[in-house]
């Protein structure tokens, strides 16, 4: 049965002349799990939205949306309500109550059923989503991981057809965000509950999934199995193309023959067919400086009577390094990077830019040409109208011509989008506006707080490029991430917190060469075969260096 069927839908934000959706054809069928990707601003979130009434935006609409025959807007509340469920982004932005268990209940209540139906399903959801042991706790109390489940848990109590989900994994670490996957893979296939999922972390869910639709500038241009869009992307010269599994991106650039893999297990049963056990990456370890920033023997809490956030941290920061921190959600990465942009001050140890204790300098010389942060909602920096109101009252307040203005501009991609209010903007835009904010001042120290979410894989190797010139010209970059490809490909040196403390740093790609789970799909595809091969590009190189050695021998 067909639960939705969309018909050259088209949609316009109010004012504007560029179309969100252009034409838009799709259908969905019961039992469907439909992943759709794209580039940031492609219109995934414009489209999903339109699957909910209740969030979908005002603007300029043609085209026709059925939902069981039936055109959207003239289908009950109630059968919306409970038929359709959605999980945002931000988990934060769903969290109506203060209690798990009462956030449980919400929307069972707002609904009117009866108290034995509630206590019966959320008794259900706490069992199904492993939510017991947190169950009375206070939802401030919480890690992103389980925010979000709750949030998947709080939708499914109303027992959808159907689940839409808006990148729900972008702020989780990569665990949780395998762990929550895995959970929308049960749903699916134990409930038969239909998914309609936006997702960029395509490594995880792909293999599960057998249905895939590519959206780029509005219109739908790709629908198929992975391995089918996987090949049209790649002989269409998409740039989605960099988005796709790391097996199947081996295994197009080596052109051996045989079935395109999809999965880890995939790839590592492929390469066993196409190579033998042998090679290694050997790299130039980062050439020693001085510190850029440093923290010693940190201790952190935010009230007195709270458990601390971080425990005998201690940390250094070369100059001019491109310095990666990963850790799972609650580790206090994004802690230690208040600290160091000095919004907190440690109770114990100290926290030092270039040999002088932070709490030394004067706000005036701190910010933003020593030090510039970029929080994990960028939201919270904008205040004017557009794009480029914003730009010009930080050139302006920062001494920055107009001609360096828009050469940052043009660098981080908002050219596009200058003329837009940044409420407006996709994640992915927002992140390119608040960062080209940040960098026209020309920081020492920018401090990045999940800087790759809500970006494509395109736009990724964009991003890296502009922060391996600022790191050439001098500036040090230091990156909260859960990004573990973004991480393992560019940085320079990678720490790893745990429970409030540095519990690994060292060379990123050694550092990720060693790790199961915080490591790469390329590292675990090709550990049986290789040493320190971390990405892509170093196992195909393997490979056919491989491969080169055995023709010649021959």
């Amino acid at each position: 049965m067909v639960l939705f069927e969309i018909k050259d839908l088209s949609f316009a934000y109010p004012g504007e002349k560029r179309k969100a959706l252009d034409s838009v054809s799709l259908s969905v069928k019961r039992g469907d799990f439909l992943v759709l990707c794209g580039p940031s601003g492609c219109g995934k979130t414009t489209l999903l939205r339109h699957f909910k009434p209740a969030v979908t935006p005002h603007g300029e609409r043609s085209g026709s949306l059925l939902y069981k025959n039936t055109p959207l807007e003239k289908t009950a509340e109630r059968v919306l309500a409970e038929e359709i469920g959605f999980v945002f982004q931000d988990p934060d932005s769903q969290i109506v109550t203060d209690k798990v268990w009462h956030e449980l209940a919400f929307s069972l209540e707002s609904l009117g059923f009866e108290n034995s139906v509630i206590r019966r399903r959320v008794a259900e959801m706490a069992s199904f989503f492993g939510i017991t042991e947190w169950f009375e706790r206070d939802i401030s109390t919480l890690s992103g991981g389980q925010k979000q489940l709750l949030n998947l848990a709080s939708v499914m109590a109303t027992s959808p057809e159907v689940l839409v989900l808006d990148e729900p994994t972008a702020q989780l670490d990569p665990i949780a965000a395998a762990d929550f996957l895995s959970t929308l893979v049960r749903i699916n296939r134990e409930l038969a509950t239909t998914v309609i999922l936006s997702e960029h972390r395509l490594e995880e869910i792909l293999p599960y999934t057998d249905r895939m639709a590519v959206m780029e500038d509005g219109r739908l241009t790709a629908d198929g199995s992975p391995q089918e869009v996987g090949e049209l992307l790649k002989s269409s010269g998409s740039r989605m193309y960099e988005a796709m599994p790391a097996a199947m991106r081996i295994y197009s650039a080596l052109d051996l023959g045989g079935r395109c893999p999809v999965s880890v297990r995939d790839g590592i049963e492929y390469l066993s067919r196409v190579v033998t056990c042998g090679g290694e990456i050997k790299r130039e370890p980062f050439p020693e400086s001085e510190p850029a920033a440093e923290l010693k023997d940190v201790w952190f809490r935010y009230e007195k009577s709270s458990p601390d956030i971080l425990r005998d941290l201690n940390l250094t920061v070369p100059k001019g390094s491109f310095f990666a921190v990963v850790g799972a959600n609650g580790a206090g990465k994004s802690t230690m990077l208040s600290l160091m942009a000095g919004l907190n001050t440690p109770y114990r140890g100290s926290v030092r830019l270039f040999g002088k204790k932070i709490e030394k300098y004067k706000e005036s010389e701190l910010y933003p040409k020593t030090v510039a942060l970029l929080p994990q909602n960028p939201m919270s920096l904008f205040t004017a109208n557009s794009v480029r109101e914003e730009l010009e009252t930080a050139a302006k307040a920062h001494g920055v011509t107009a001609e360096d203005m828009e050469k940052t501009a043009r660098i981080t991609g908002c050219g596009e989008f200058l003329e837009r209010h940044p409420y407006d903007l996709s994640g992915g835009e927002r992140q390119r506006a608040a960062l080209a904010a940040l960098i026209m001042t020309k920081p020492k120290i920018l401090l990045l707080d999940e800087p790759t979410k809500g970006l494509d894989a395109a736009y990724k190797k964009e991003l890296a490029d502009i922060l391996k010139s600022l790191c050439s010209d001098g500036a040090t970059v230091i990156a909260v991430s859960h990004d573990i490809e973004f991480c393992a490909e560019y940085a320079d040196i990678c720490a790893l917190v745990f429970a409030g403390s540095a519990a690994a740093c060292g060379e990123a790609r050694e550092f990720f060469a060693g790790n199961s789970f915080y490591t790469t799909a390329a590292n675990r595809i090709s550990r049986r075969f290789f040493k320190n091969a971390v990405t892509n590009d170093e196992v195909v190189y393997l490979c056919r260096k491989q491969k080169e050695n055995t023709d010649g021998a021959r």
